[in-house]
């Protein structure tokens, strides 16, 4: 079986039995997203960001990474989001294009991901979705931050069941 030493020493290449636990929480974390998406919430609410996917290969596929924990978790992609919609309506509003509000957002959300000591590197995909998303989205405004925390607990909650395996321990603090 995968112990939590085995997969922090090498998550690339973790042993067989890590690779059915992450098999497993992977699954469950995505598909309770998406199962909250497309079966529980109203059809015009959007709940699943594709960002929460590469949230999901870091607490699932490395858990004791510093970027996986809860606290760069949340902070992550709520500054990502927070800084994305800001960007759309302060820049790429006025100028109706994101030509210029979607670098602007990526790099200030790694500044303050940074100045908080919470970066997750899929947040950069969250800033991306707030600033170069749909009309629809656009309209979610900062509502947004609703399926990205939501997303965000799930994976968590998850993460934490996976505790449950032995030899894992998540988070790492």
């Amino acid at each position: 079986g995968g112990s939590g030493a085995a997969a922090a020493a090498d998550p690339c290449n973790p042993p067989p039995g890590t690779r059915v636990t992450v098999l497993m929480t992977s699954f469950a974390g995505i598909g309770a997203i998406s199962a909250l998406h497309f079966g529980i919430a109203p059809h015009d609410l959007t709940m699943v960001l594709g960002s929460m996917g590469a949230s999901a290969v870091l607490l699932y596929g490395a858990p004791a990474a510093p970027f996986s924990q809860p606290r760069n978790l949340f902070l992550g992609h709520g500054i990502a989001c927070v800084v994305g919609v800001t960007a759309h309506e302060l820049v790429s509003v006025p100028m109706d294009t994101p030509i210029l509000a979607a670098p602007l957002a990526v790099s200030s959300s790694i500044v303050l991901m940074h100045l908080t000591r919470s970066l997750h590197p899929p947040a950069g995909g969250t800033v991306l979705i707030a600033v170069l998303g749909s009309e629809r989205l656009h309209a979610m405004g900062f509502a947004l931050l609703l399926p990205t925390f939501v997303g965000a607990v799930i994976l968590v909650a998850v993460a934490l069941a996976n505790n449950l395996v032995q030899g894992r321990k998540y988070p790492q603090w």
